[in-house]
């Protein structure tokens, strides 16, 4: 689920991708913190701004057999940092 309230899976996500190559600007993350909920799943949380867009993104990534993969991601849009 993204900070607009849009579901994405992979499909949706390789579609919207299709063609794009303009470089974006750069997120700014702050405020990360991990934590081990399982032997291999942790729930990351983060805040992130990007152009002015600002949002609390949170996910939880099993490790698989060929790495970190994401199995689920939320972003929540937000003021400030400090609300």
């Amino acid at each position: 689920m993204g900070a607009s309230g849009r579901w994405w899976d992979a499909e949706s996500i390789l579609t919207m991708m299709e063609g794009s190559v303009a470089p974006e600007p750069p997120v700014t993350v702050s405020k990360m913190s991990g934590v081990v909920l399982a032997q291999g799943i942790v729930h990351l949380t983060y805040f992130a701004d990007h152009r002015g867009r600002r949002a609390w993104r949170s996910s939880l990534w099993r490790l698989t057999e060929t790495g970190w993969r994401i199995h689920f991601h939320q972003g929540t849009l937000a003021g400030r940092l400090d609300q």
